[in-house]
């Protein structure tokens, strides 16, 4: 199957093994190269992953949620991250974390990955406008996964959403 036409979860699967077989990230095998990819990374897809956390707080969370981001900035180990994350008041009085997505990378790692606070590790290989859109797929089901396993530590009512006025149906059906 051509590239054009091959799904962007597989184009991404593929140029992480094939990273790991090369000991490369977007063609570069420095690790100050490495770093630069993943700069660029971070700053592409900031609009996605903000895009889809406002579409769970809009719907999901009536609004009530509000979203952070760190920003691009190194970590103890010498590695690099940036965080973008959606926290709401039901969550918060649960105890449980954020709806979030960590993009990091270790300072002993290969290339960066990217994961969501209770669902793990994702290749992260965004090296274009298309590569960032290509993501948003990838961060909805990070997001899901996240809230759905929120859910199962805590409780649906931590949904705004679902424990609004039974009246008003959630799915937009009327029967």
């Amino acid at each position: 199957m051509p590239e054009s036409v091959r799904p962007a979860y597989i184009t991404s699967l593929i140029r992480h093994f094939e990273d790991l077989r090369d000991g490369t990230h977007g063609g570069s095998a420095s690790r100050e190269d490495k770093e630069a990819h993943f700069k660029k990374a971070v700053r592409l897809l900031a609009p996605i992953a903000r895009q889809v956390l406002t579409e769970m707080n809009t719907i999901l969370l009536l609004d009530t949620g509000q979203l952070t981001e760190t920003g691009l900035r190194r970590t103890a180990d010498g590695g690099l991250e940036a965080s973008w994350a959606l926290s709401w008041p039901d969550q918060r009085a649960a105890r449980v974390p954020p709806i979030a997505f960590y993009a990091y990378f270790g300072a002993t790692f290969h290339h960066p990955h990217l994961r969501g606070s209770t669902v793990h590790d994702w290749p992260l290989n965004v090296f274009s406008d298309e590569d960032a859109a290509a993501q948003s797929s990838i961060l909805q089901a990070i997001a899901s996964g996240d809230l759905h396993n929120l859910v199962y530590r805590a409780d649906y009512r931590i949904v705004p959403a679902v424990t609004k006025d039974p009246a008003t149906p959630v799915t937009g059906r009327t029967s």
